[in-house]
């Protein structure tokens, strides 16, 4: 006895060729179906327009109910080294001056002349910090040690740090690479 005899070879065969032929009768048979009935020509009318609506006036802006949140005070960073230290100035309105031989870095904040000692407040995205500060023809300064732990929160502040004094208008002040550099010079 063979292995495959010749009726199963040939039963085998046209199977695939029976299967082919059913679908492709499917099809063609489904392709007769009528398209769908048409409604009589009824006349066309045009989509309603809708109403103009009115210009909705600009609400005003909420008052931010968190520093980082406040728009950043206007201006940039320039940033300058010589023999005598390096310096960042922000808009004429802050400044961060190292002196290296001092070991010290001193912030300016731009401000009405005064007579008293005032403070300083410092907020970075890890606290806040006051420091007193001594009032002179620049402004408001503060001279801090290089390694102050303020400066690397201002430096790694998420992507601000703000400036307050009594008196004066809160700056809201970009940590930008300025920042880190002046410290690093100090160091």
């Amino acid at each position: 006895m063979k292995a495959n005899p010749r009726s199963r070879a040939i039963v085998s065969r046209s199977l695939p060729l029976a299967a082919l032929t059913s679908s492709i009768a499917a099809m063609l048979l489904s392709a007769c179906v009528p398209p769908p009935p048409v409604s009589p020509t009824a006349p066309r009318s045009q989509a309603p327009v809708p109403a103009p609506r009115p210009s909705p006036s600009a609400p005003a802006a909420p008052p931010a109910s968190d520093w980082r949140d406040v728009p950043i005070t206007p201006g940039d960073w320039s940033y300058a080294a010589n023999a005598g230290g390096s310096i960042a100035s922000f808009g004429g309105v802050f400044t961060l001056r190292c002196a290296p031989q001092a070991g010290t870095i001193t912030l300016t904040r731009a401000a009405t002349p005064r007579t008293a000692p005032t403070t300083i407040t410092v907020t970075t995205s890890d606290g806040s910090r006051g420091f007193t500060g001594r009032s002179t023809s620049a402004g408001i300064e503060i001279a801090l040690p290089a390694r102050e732990k303020v400066l690397d929160s201002m430096a790694f502040s998420r992507g601000r740090f703000a400036i307050a004094s009594p008196g004066e208008t809160t700056l809201y002040i970009p940590s930008w690479t300025e920042v880190t550099r002046v410290i690093e010079d100090c160091r």
